[in-house]
């Protein structure tokens, strides 16, 4: 029984379930915030906690065919070498795993940070889709809206 469920999750399987299975949290965050359904399975570990897993998994199977995780820091030597991992597909999954994870992270950190400066939900909308599309982009335009409603800038907090 191990044995199919290990066959099932290839790659390609993985990387088709974590962008389906990401895709309705993002819903709840721009359209239901303030759900009590969003706070558990959102803004919590929840979803951090699955995508863990799936990473780790991306890692034994990585290790199981031998995979030279030394070679991956090579990536710093310049864009040549980083182009060579990407063409290695468990490196590539890593990569969006990751990813991912730490966008969705972002934006649930946006959700709870609006909340506490009582920030129109429509309005954190835009930043939370550009965080979905570019990642840092939607953070630095949540932060210039954050401004006006805290009356302060503190980067600190």
């Amino acid at each position: 029984m191990i044995e199919q469920i290990y066959t099932y999750f290839s790659i390609e399987t993985l990387y088709m379930w974590i962008n389906i299975g990401v895709l309705p949290l993002w819903f709840m965050l721009i359209f239901f915030p303030q759900s009590h359904i969003s706070r558990i399975f959102v803004a919590s570990i929840f979803p951090i906690f699955v995508l863990s897993v799936v990473y780790i998994f991306i890692l034994y199977k990585s290790y199981l065919i031998g995979y030279d995780f030394g070679g991956n820091f090579t990536l710093y030597l310049g864009l040549n070498e980083l182009s060579r991992l990407f063409e290695d597909h468990l490196y590539l999954m890593l990569f969006w795993t990751h990813f991912i994870s730490i966008n969705l992270f972002v934006a649930g950190w946006i959700v709870k940070d609006s909340q506490r400066f009582y920030i129109n939900k429509v309005l954190v909308a835009i930043p939370l889709i550009i965080t979905y599309l570019f990642g840092p982009i939607g953070l630095f335009i949540y932060w210039i809206i954050r401004i006006f409603y805290a009356k302060k800038m503190n980067l600190y907090e």
